[in-house]
C-alpha cells in the first residue's frame, strides 16, 4: 500500500492489503462555482481568470542560473555575471559566489565583518540528505506505474512513470551524494548538480530552509552596502550555517548546487520562459520556509500566537526560538523555535535584525507582544474544519484575500492536491485509497488558518476544494476569477521528497487542460511560482528588506497568458505580495489591511539598475509582466 511521505515527515501507518485497484484517490466531479458570482466584478484587463500554482523550495539561479533570454533581453544569473559558463563550470567571476566560514561569536548576527570571515578552500560537500535509494511502497520512487496510478488523479497518464524513476542507487540515504562529478573537490562556489552518473530525473538531498537560519546565511549589514547592493546582504554564509547552527545533517553544500537549462534541465520551465514572460526579480517574502510564505501569499502579513479571538498571547517556551549559540560552540542554537517575538529587540535574535532594520530606516511592522510564526507549523483546523491538538497555530483572524473577495462577490478557490483524501482521512477512513491524503500539505493554505473561512463549514465548502475540482471546473467552464494551485506533496517539486520534473509535468497538465478550453485560456493568466528558495544560494539583486520578516532570495516566476507572450525577462522587484496586488487592482480591492504588505507602493526603478527600487520599501503589481494596456486610471506609483 502507497504511503507518501512529504518533506521531512514521518509517518508510520501502513494499509495492509497491497493489491492494484483502478479508482482514483480522488474523484473528479467538482462543485461548480457561482457563475453569477464570477462575473460580478468587472475587471481593469483583459484577465478574467488567475491560476497561482506554487511549487516548492528552488531559488532563481538553481533553476535558471545559466539560462540565456533570447535575442534583445538581458537578465541577472551566474551566466550573465560571469560566474559559471555556459557548460556549467567556473566562469571569469566565480570568486563572486565565494562562501565563508565564521568564527565564534558570542551572539546571533544577521552580519559579520570581513575580518571573521574565512574562506572555504573547497565547498562542503554536497550530502544525500535522506535522498531514496530504490523504490519503495511507503515513499517515491514506487515500484510501479500500476502501483501508483490508483492513488495519484493529478498527472496525466504519459508522466506517472516520473514516480518510479529518480533513486540514488548507492547503497544509504546519508553522506556525500558521489552522483555529483567531483563532488568531494568541488571549488569554492556554485556548481552543476546533473551531469553523467546524474540525471535531472534523479531525486537528490533538501537542505536547510529557516527564518533565522536564512537571515544569517545573508550576512546582512549597512557596512556591506553598495549602490547595487544598498541592502547589504552579500549571501556567503549559506554552507556554513547549514553545518553549524545544529549537529543535525542539513545538506552541507547542497545550498550551492544549480540545474543547467543548457543541457537539458527543467525543459518544461524553459520552454515556458522562452515562450512567454518571466521575472528575473521575483522574491520569497519570507525567510526560511514554506509556512509563513504561503501565509504571506494569502495575507499579506504573518500569523501569530494567539487565545483564537485575535489576541496575542505567550507560547509555549519550549517553542520560543533562541539562536544565540550554546556555550562553547561555533553557531548551534539553544533553541530552533517557531515563535519570535519581534516588538521586543531583548528577544533573543530580535535585536541584531531590529537593529539592522532600524539602519536602513525600517521598522520591524510586528503587533506589541504578538509571537510570529518564523517556521513551520500546521494550522489549528483539520482538513474537514475540525479543531486540531498538539503543537499548531492557534485559529487566526488575520483578514485573508480570500475575505477580501468574498465581500464583492468574487469568486475563488484554493485548490490542494490530495485535499478530498486528507478531509476523508480526519473523517476517520480506513479506505487504502485515502493514504495519499498524508501528502495533502496543510501548511501551504493559508486559508486553513483562517476562522473565517476553515472555521465556517460554508466557507471551507465553496472555497478549499481538491486539485481534481480544477480539472473539472476548467473543463466545464466554471472557473474561478481567483484560484490557488498547491500540487501534494509527491508533485510539488521539493527535494528529496519530489522532483522539480514532477512539478513539471503538474503544471503542463494544468496548461494542456486549460488550452483545450480556448475561450478560458483567452482570458486567463497562470502565475508559476514557488514558495521559497528551499535554502539555495541566489546570486541576484540580493534583498529588499521590507520588514522584520523579509523579503528574502530571488525565486522563478512565470506569467502564462495571451497576454504575456514574447520571452521577456522582467526586471521590476517582485514578491509573493505582488500575486496579491495584481488580484486587487485587476478587481479593484483595497489592500487588505492596514499593515499588510499591499500598502507598498509599486517601485520605481534606478535609472542605473532597473532591480532596485529608488522608493524603497516596494513591490510591483505584476503589470509589467502583460502586454495589455496599462493606463486604466493610474496614478503615479501604479495604485488606482
Amino acid at each position: 500500500m502507497i504511503l507518501p511521505s512529504p518533506r521531512t515527515r514521518t509517518i508510520s501507518r501502513l494499509c495492509a492489503s497491497a493489491s492494484i485497484v483502478t479508482l482514483l484517490a480522488c474523484g473528479t466531479s467538482a462543485h461548480a462555482d457561482d457563475s453569477a458570482k464570477q462575473h460580478a466584478a468587472t475587471t481593469r484587463t483583459p484577465i478574467k481568470h488567475v491560476i497561482t500554482i506554487i511549487g516548492e523550495n528552488r531559488s532563481f539561479d538553481h533553476v535558471f542560473g545559466l539560462y540565456k533570454p533570447r535575442h534583445g533581453e538581458t537578465i541577472s544569473n551566474l551566466l550573465s555575471k560571469g560566474i559559471l559558463k555556459e557548460d556549467g563550470t567556473p566562469g571569469p567571476r566565480f570568486q563572486k559566489a565565494a562562501q565563508f566560514q565564521v568564527a565564534p561569536q558570542p551572539s546571533y548576527y544577521v552580519g559579520v565583518n570581513a575580518g571573521a570571515k574565512i574562506p572555504y578552500i573547497t565547498l562542503p560537500p554536497p550530502d544525500l540528505a535522506g535522498t531514496p535509494t530504490a523504490p519503495s511502497t511507503t515513499a517515491p520512487p514506487f515500484p510501479s506505474v500500476a502501483f501508483i496510478a490508483p492513488f495519484e488523479p493529478a498527472l496525466a497518464p504519459a508522466d506517472l512513470v516520473l514516480l518510479t524513476t529518480g533513486a540514488s542507487g548507492l547503497l544509504s540515504p546519508v553522506g556525500i551524494d558521489s552522483r555529483v562529478t567531483n563532488a568531494a573537490t568541488l571549488p569554492n562556489g556554485p556548481f552543476q548538480l546533473t551531469g553523467p552518473t546524474m540525471p535531472y530525473d534523479a531525486y537528490t538531498g533538501d537542505t536547510i530552509h529557516r527564518f533565522y537560519q536564512m537571515w544569517q546565511q545573508s550576512n546582512c549589514s549597512l557596512a556591506h552596502a553598495t549602490r547595487g547592493n544598498p541592502s547589504g546582504c552579500l549571501n556567503d554564509l549559506y554552507p556554513f550555517v547549514a553545518i553549524s547552527f545544529s549537529t543535525a545533517d542539513n545538506g552541507v553544500g547542497n545550498s550551492m548546487a544549480v540545474f543547467n537549462v543548457n543541457r537539458g534541465d527543467a525543459p518544461f520551465l524553459k520552454q515556458l520562459a522562452d515562450t512567454y514572460t518571466m521575472s528575473d526579480n521575483f522574491h520569497q517574502s519570507v525567510m526560511g520556509g514554506t509556512g509563513a510564505n504561503h501565509v504571506m501569499l494569502g495575507t499579506g502579513d504573518n500569523v501569530f500566537f494567539s487565545d483564537g479571538a485575535g489576541n496575542p498571547v505567550v507560547p509555549p517556551a519550549t517553542q520560543i526560538a533562541d539562536p544565540n549559540p550554546k556555550p562553547g560552540t561555533t553557531n548551534i542554537y539553544k533553541v530552533d523555535g517557531r515563535w519570535t517575538n519581534c516588538s521586543d529587540p531583548s528577544q533573543p535574535g530580535v535585536g541584531p535584525l531590529t537593529a539592522y532594520l532600524k539602519s536602513l530606516e525600517l521598522t520591524a511592522n510586528c503587533v506589541a507582544n504578538a509571537y510570529y510564526m518564523i517556521n513551520n507549523t500546521s494550522p489549528g483546523f483539520l482538513p474537514n474544519g475540525a479543531l486540531a491538538t498538539g503543537t499548531r497555530v492557534p485559529p487566526s483572524t488575520v483578514r485573508t484575500i480570500g475575505d477580501a473577495l468574498n465581500e464583492k462577490n468574487i469568486s475563488w478557490a484554493y485548490y490542494g492536491g490530495a485535499f478530498k483524501a486528507a478531509v476523508n482521512l480526519a473523517n476517520g477512513s480506513t479506505n487504502p485509497l485515502d493514504i495519499i491524503g498524508v501528502a495533502y500539505c496543510d501548511i501551504c493554505n493559508p486559508f486553513a488558518y483562517a476562522t473565517s473561512i476553515m472555521g465556517d463549514p460554508a466557507q471551507r465548502a465553496a472555497h478549499v476544494k481538491d486539485v481534481t475540482d480544477l480539472f473539472a471546473a476548467i473543463t466545464n467552464g466554471s472557473l474561478p476569477a481567483v484560484s490557488f494551485v498547491k500540487p501534494d506533496g509527491l508533485l510539488d517539486g521539493h527535494p528529496a521528497t519530489s522532483k522539480l520534473n514532477l512539478f513539471e509535468a503538474m503544471v503542463r497538465n494544468i496548461l494542456d487542460r486549460l488550452h483545450a478550453n480556448p475561450e478560458l485560456e483567452a482570458s486567463t493568466a497562470v502565475f508559476i511560482a514557488f514558495d521559497e528558495g528551499g535554502g539555495y544560494w541566489d546570486s541576484g539583486y540580493y534583498i529588499q528588506p521590507l520588514d522584520f520578516f523579509g523579503d528574502g532570495p530571488r525565486i522563478p516566476f512565470i506569467v502564462v497568458s495571451p497576454f504575456s507572450r514574447g520571452g521577456h525577462v522582467v526586471h521590476t522587484y517582485y514578491d509573493h505580495v505582488s500575486i496579491l496586488k495584481f488580484i486587487e487592482r485587476n478587481w479593484r480591492l483595497r489592500p487588505l489591511t492596514a499593515r499588510s504588505r499591499d500598502n507598498l507602493p509599486n517601485p520605481i526603478a534606478h535609472e542605473h539598475d532597473p532591480y532596485v527600487p529608488r522608493n524603497s520599501p516596494a513591490i510591483g503589481d505584476l503589470f509589467e509582466m502583460f502586454d495589455f494596456d496599462r493606463d486604466h486610471d493610474r496614478d503615479h506609483d501604479g495604485h488606482d
